[in-house]
């Protein structure tokens, strides 16, 4: 399908997880910003979900956006995700990007990590990623545009105190990513990763002293905290045609602090 330069995802359809806030909310703007048709997926904020919609819809954007309330953890809320995206659009999605990840806001060390905290960081931020990104790779368009983007973090290089659980549940997805990159051969579905640095997010926020804010943001060369406006349109680049050469990498979105 031919698009524009201004739009170049005119006609195309968007999956964003965890977009009624933070990082997944800017992106799902972004792309829509670029012509896509975006289901906004969130997994308990109605209110802020249905804000995302209404800002889209009431852009001068042809994009239209619904949302879609899903656990990602849950094979059978991502497949009525996707069902809902090809209901809504009449068409199948090119691009899915999950956004949708949890933090452990004690910052507990590994050896006083509970369980719970384990079993819970993992069920959403790893299980989550495979199951929605096994999704996008048996439903997405084939042929050209497909698009599979997922978040993961600069913490699984960086490899701080306090971060072992998450680290660990999207050191996973890496790996994972750079696999499915390499089986998604002769669909023309690229697989990617977006691992941001600090941004300044409810879920960077959450737990942090004063002190503890202002410590990551002098270990940032450009000295301040990231924004989520800062990760969004590296995900509409590889969201487009012109990103099709880049294949199976993580993409450290971290302003040099990493």
């Amino acid at each position: 399908m031919a698009t524009s330069t201004s739009l170049p995802l005119t006609g195309r359809t968007a999956i964003v997880t965890g977009a009624s806030r933070g990082i997944g909310r800017a992106i799902a703007l972004h792309l829509a910003t670029l012509g896509a048709n975006i289901v906004v997926n969130y997994s308990s904020n109605t209110t802020q979900a249905d804000l995302v919609v209404e800002e889209i819809n009431s852009s001068s954007s042809p994009s239209r956006a619904v949302a879609v309330r899903a656990d990602v953890s849950k094979l059978d809320d991502v497949k009525a995700l996707f069902d809902r995206a090809e209901e809504e659009f009449g068409t199948k999605p090119h691009i899915l990007v999950n956004s949708a990840g949890i933090l452990d806001a004690d910052y507990s060390p590994l050896p006083n990590t509970s369980l719970e905290i384990w079993d819970d960081t993992f069920n959403v931020n790893t299980r989550g990623a495979f199951i929605c990104c096994r999704e996008a790779a048996n439903r997405l368009v084939r042929g050209g545009g497909g698009r599979i983007i997922t978040l993961t973090t600069s913490q699984a290089a960086s490899l701080r105190p306090g971060f072992g659980a998450y680290a660990a549940s999207k050191a996973a997805v890496e790996a994972m990513i750079k696999v499915m990159a390499k089986e998604l051969k002769g669909s023309g579905i690229t697989a990617n990763c977006i691992a941001p640095g600090p941004i300044a997010t409810e879920m960077f926020f959450a737990g942090k002293t004063e002190e503890m804010v202002e410590a990551v943001i002098k270990e940032c060369p450009l000295g301040r905290l990231g924004k989520p406006e800062d990760v969004a349109p590296v995900v509409g680049f590889l969201a487009t045609d012109a990103s099709e050469w880049i294949n199976g990498q993580i993409v450290r979105v971290n302003g040099g602090y990493v």
